[in-house]
């Protein structure tokens, strides 16, 4: 069959351009915007990232992070410039979900792999992120068991990001099952922080005459959650359950006085490890199995703290 000029040309465009998409790229640099790098979380995410690139091409790889403090137009304007410097990997703990998905596509459309890490974003070529439907499940029915199925719960919530909504419903759908308790309050969001943990907390003390246990859905809002709970000198708030397995969890959970119970352990350093790894295979043009990795998010609580591990690099 003979092709006219302009078609065979055309096709012969498109065959070398496909070649050229199939070929194995070189990673030499990665771009990592996260929540807030006041957070251990994150920073073991650009840790994570960062040795498992090495390991990957077995030399150094250049990466950037950069904290988007959860907002949208910030964590934007980072990426273009990811994209501008012509990074070869993108790492996103995306502020809105939804609203991330433009830039990501241009990310894409550049050639540049997408990760999302954390929690999950619109166009991300790979989803690596915590079971966060079991870790809020988890931490609640500790909570639950601990108060023996009766009393005042309140949730200390966060940004309306994918794991923290997930962490939410799985502790709301645990607790009710538990007739005997009663959810004062779920919509506070305390920005995921210890501060915010904290103002939060006080005003539902000051809301509500008697609560007896606390869902954080994170260790450092749940941290600032005890604070408020003894400067306020409350002694009705019995437990605090909580997600993370952090290091500020770790010694909270070693104290005896300490009313945290309960933390579902996630492992950031991990995430971002396994994020890199499937980037990488893709960048070889390998196109991983599934597109999708879920961890399990195991409870630590004061009975087995003396076995965990930690976020450590596994």
């Amino acid at each position: 069959m003979r092709f006219a000029p302009t078609i065979l040309a055309t096709l012969c465009a498109a065959s070398l351009s496909a070649s050229v998409l199939a070929a194995p790229r070189e990673l030499k640099s990665i771009g990592v915007t996260v929540g807030d790098l006041a957070n251990p979380f994150f920073v073991a995410i650009g840790r994570g990232a960062q040795d498992a690139a090495k390991k990957a091409t077995g030399k150094d790889v250049k990466v950037t992070t950069v904290s988007s403090k959860y907002d949208l137009n910030t964590q934007v304007g980072q990426i273009e410039n990811f994209i501008a410097n012509k990074t070869d990997m993108i790492i996103v703990n995306a502020a809105d979900p939804k609203g991330i998905a433009p830039v990501l596509k241009k990310a894409r459309d550049a050639g540049i792999v997408v990760l999302a890490v954390d929690v999950g974003a619109e166009g991300a070529d790979i989803t690596v992120m915590s079971d966060n439907v079991m870790a809020g499940a988890e931490s609640c029915k500790f909570l639950a068991n601990q108060l023996k199925g009766k009393g005042n719960v309140v949730i200390v919530n966060g940004p309306p990001v994918t794991s923290v909504v997930d962490r939410v419903n799985g502790c709301k759908k645990v607790l009710a099952g538990f007739p005997g308790i009663k959810v004062l309050s779920s919509n506070q969001d305390a920005k995921g922080s210890r501060d915010g943990g904290m103002e939060v907390m006080a005003n539902l003390l000051t809301a509500h005459a008697k609560i007896d246990g606390v869902f954080a859905i994170n260790d450092p809002s749940a941290i600032g959650a005890e604070l408020a709970v003894r400067q306020a000198a409350r002694s009705d708030v019995k437990v605090i359950a909580s997600v993370d397995g952090a290091p500020d969890a770790e010694v909270a959970l070693k104290d005896k006085n300490s009313l945290f119970a309960v933390s579902t352990a996630q492992n950031p350093y991990k995430m971002a490890t396994v994020a890199v790894q499937m980037g990488y295979e893709q960048l070889q043009g390998k196109k991983p199995a599934q597109s999708t990795v879920l961890l399990a998010t195991p409870p630590i609580t004061k009975a087995n703290i003396g076995s965990y591990q930690g976020w450590t690099k596994n």
